[in-house]
């Protein structure tokens, strides 16, 4: 795309991107002198602006860094083998194409009509996690966007119980290697129309991501709904899950409820505690 035939508009939304991802990269210290990165193509749009907008802050970034493509072919009946490795070498990335038939392992455990995403993904994940840590890459890029964010806050919330989402950053389920999420600050809106943007080759999920009645859809559904009647309810949620008070929760764990003094917000020493006679095993249920 000649950056000379975008338009106003155009020109506002990739700089919105690119300017979201480097953001997220500087406040969560994504990336650092020196990493190697893997980036898990998937063929979808999230993971093509993924890559797009890293190899766009590479150029300009403060530190050097590697870029690296990997998308695993999952062996699903009909998938296009050839369009990711056409594209890659199209724009001169580096990149892998693994080859794992785990599309046989969802189809024999998962029963007929039952969701098949959860298994699909923890497979996808632990291919991914064992070759990055053969290959040597330190991080791990994902696509996932303030929208995938939030649904996953949502969907812990009410089929859970826990209050948790996605993370922009973590530590691997394998303890061997940093998941990084750039697109953090990213609306899934603005991704849709950079994808048409850039007319990236999209290949759509057949297996999980089209299946209905998910719970991931119906949460989608239910943001969608709010955002139409209130917009900026989406933003709103995600800056909540960046400016959290745990003393307005309920997690004994996250602060010290039972041994909550009024003191002008300072909590007492164990000194203190002892001279003020608390007992710190208080048991009421004894």
């Amino acid at each position: 795309m000649n950056p000379v035939s975008l338009s106003v508009s155009e020109k506002k939304l990739e700089k919105r991107l690119r300017r979201n991802v480097g953001r997220a990269i500087m406040d969560y210290q994504m990336i650092e002198e020196g990493d190697r990165v893997m980036v898990c193509l998937s063929g979808g749009k999230d993971s093509y602006a993924l890559l797009d907008l890293l190899l766009k802050l590479q150029k300009q970034a403060p530190v050097n860094f590697e870029l690296f493509a990997v998308n695993l072919d999952q062996k699903q009946p009909g998938f296009p083998e050839e369009i990711l490795p056409n594209y890659l070498h199209s724009i001169n990335v580096p990149f892998e194409i693994l080859e794992q038939d785990t599309y046989s392992v969802v189809q024999r455990l998962i029963p007929e009509g039952k969701t098949t995403c959860s298994l699909c993904s923890r497979l996808r994940r632990g291919v991914l996690y064992q070759y990055a840590k053969e290959k040597g890459f330190n991080k791990i890029a994902l696509g996932h966007h303030r929208d995938d964010i939030v649904e996953t806050l949502f969907m812990n919330l009410f089929f859970g119980g826990v209050l948790k989402a996605m993370p922009p950053k973590l530590e691997s389920d394998d303890g061997e290697n940093i998941v990084i999420r750039p697109l953090t600050y990213c609306s899934e809106s603005d991704l849709i129309k950079y994808a048409q943007l850039r007319q990236f080759p999209i290949i759509p999920c057949n297996l999980c991501g089209s299946q209905d009645g998910l719970q991931r859809q119906s949460t989608k559904q239910m943001l969608a709904a709010w955002e139409a009647e209130y917009p900026g309810r989406i933003d709103s949620i995600f800056r909540a899950i960046t400016n959290i008070k745990p003393s307005q929760l309920a997690d004994p764990h996250l602060f010290d409820f039972k041994n909550f003094l009024v003191r002008g917000g300072v909590e007492p020493t164990a000194l203190e505690r002892k001279e003020l006679g608390i007992d710190p095993e208080n048991n009421w249920l004894r």
